[in-house]
């Protein structure tokens, strides 16, 4: 029986699951934003975001323990540098997912995954439309009085080229 055993096993072994998790985690970090199944998005989600609460206080110790996880020193860094100052005061929910739909080749639930403060389309900082207001009534009378003029030359020059 599997009883209160809630983990996804992604058809893995745990040695396989686990390096692809990290490798996920690292691409994540880098890249700020990637397209996986949501099965992965979901198992990621769980796996990534502890990484970031733990990079947000900056020591030796929290290091080697994200270092243990992701072998990389390259996303380590960028994760404590820059990762961490931008979700200082953010208590939790450091990553999104999108449904995307479903691929084509074999089906499978696509999504992607992506860190909540480097999305420039949702952030809540970007700027609102201004709102235009209707035109004059005058204004839309102008503008078809003024296309049959331009027309009118065209056919002008169009006839005596004929000739």
């Amino acid at each position: 029986m599997r009883h209160n055993k809630k983990f996804n096993h992604l058809s893995r072994t745990a040695s396989h699951r686990a390096a692809m998790l990290s490798n996920m985690a690292v691409s994540l970090i880098l890249h700020k934003r990637i397209t996986t199944t949501l099965a992965k998005a979901k198992a990621l989600k769980k796996y990534v975001e502890p990484l970031i609460t733990k990079s947000k206080n900056d020591t030796t110790n929290s290091r080697r323990v994200v270092f243990s996880y992701l072998r990389d020193k390259y996303a380590v860094t960028e994760l404590f540098k820059n990762i961490s100052e931008k979700v200082a005061d953010r208590p939790g929910g450091y990553t999104r997912i999108i449904k995307l739909g479903f691929r084509q080749s074999d089906g499978s639930d696509m999504a992607f995954i992506e860190l909540v403060d480097y999305d420039e389309n949702m952030a809540k900082t970007a700027e609102k439309k201004t709102r235009r207001s209707r035109r004059s009534r005058k204004a839309t009378a102008e503008t078809p009085a003024e296309a049959p003029a331009q027309e009118a030359p065209v056919a002008e020059e169009s006839a005596p080229a004929a000739e």
